[in-house]
C-alpha cells in the first residue's frame, strides 16, 4: 500500500476533518440481543451527540483559526461535553483511545479495554468498522445492573493529520500537541486501524 501523503493545512478541509475523523461511524440498525430497542438508541445517540458537539465546535476553530487552534479547543471541549451529557442523561459518557492524548478522558478501564480488544479481533475478522458496537449489562460493585455500551472510531485518512506518524504531522502542529499534551501517545496510526471507540455508561 502506497505510503500515506502527509497532509498540509492548505489541504485539510474543515467540513472534510469533522465529518471523516470526528463522526462516530453509522450506527447499525440492529439493538443489543435482549436489549430493548428504545434503550439501545437512546444510548446510540447520547454517544453521537458527544462527536456530533465536538464537531460542531472543532469546526468553528478550524474555519476560524486551523489545525493548530483546534488542538486547544478539542482538549478543553471534549471534557466538557461529556460532562454536561452524563449530567444530562445520568450516565458516563466519555471518549477512550487505544493510544492516549488526552488523559483527561482518554484512557480506557477494565471492560472498555475489554471492549477495545474484541474491536480489534472482529476487525481482524473483516467485521465492517461501522458495525462495531460493543454491549454489556452487568452487576456493579454497588449491586446495581449497568448497561455498559462502546462505538468504535476507525482511523480514517485525514485523521492522519494529527495522528498519524509523528514525521509527517507539520512542525507547528506537531509542537502544538506536543505543548498541550506531554505524554501524547496518539500518534503513529495507519488508516483503518482502531482509534479508539465513544463509551457510555448507564444505570439500569
Amino acid at each position: 500500500m502506497p505510503r500515506p501523503i502527509p497532509m498540509t493545512f492548505e489541504r485539510i478541509g474543515a467540513a472534510a476533518l469533522l465529518a471523516i475523523c470526528c463522526a462516530v461511524p453509522a450506527l447499525a440498525d440492529d439493538a443489543a440481543a435482549g436489549m430493548d430497542a428504545g434503550m439501545a438508541q437512546a444510548t446510540r445517540s447520547i454517544a453521537s451527540d458527544l462527536m456530533t458537539e465536538l464537531g460542531q465546535k472543532l469546526k468553528g476553530a478550524m474555519a476560524n483559526d486551523g489545525p493548530v487552534a483546534a488542538v486547544s479547543v478539542c482538549k478543553e471541549a471534549a471534557p466538557a461535553i461529556a460532562k454536561r451529557l452524563s449530567a444530562q442523561h445520568g450516565a458516563q459518557v466519555t471518549r477512550v483511545g487505544t493510544r492516549v492524548r488526552n488523559p483527561t478522558m482518554g484512557v480506557p478501564n477494565g471492560w472498555q479495554k475489554d471492549a477495545l480488544a474484541e474491536f480489534e479481533a472482529r476487525m481482524d475478522k473483516g467485521d465492517k468498522p461501522a458495525d462495531l458496537e460493543y454491549w454489556k449489562v452487568v452487576e456493579n460493585s454497588d449491586g446495581k445492573r449497568e448497561l455498559r455500551y462502546a462505538k468504535a472510531i476507525v482511523t480514517q485518512p485525514l485523521c492522519l493529520t494529527c495522528h498519524g506518524k509523528s514525521e509527517d504531522i507539520p512542525a507547528p502542529l506537531m509542537d502544538k500537541i506536543r505543548a498541550e499534551y506531554p505524554d501524547d501517545q496518539a500518534t503513529g496510526y495507519s488508516v483503518g486501524k482502531l482509534r479508539g471507540a465513544v463509551v457510555v455508561t448507564r444505570p439500569l
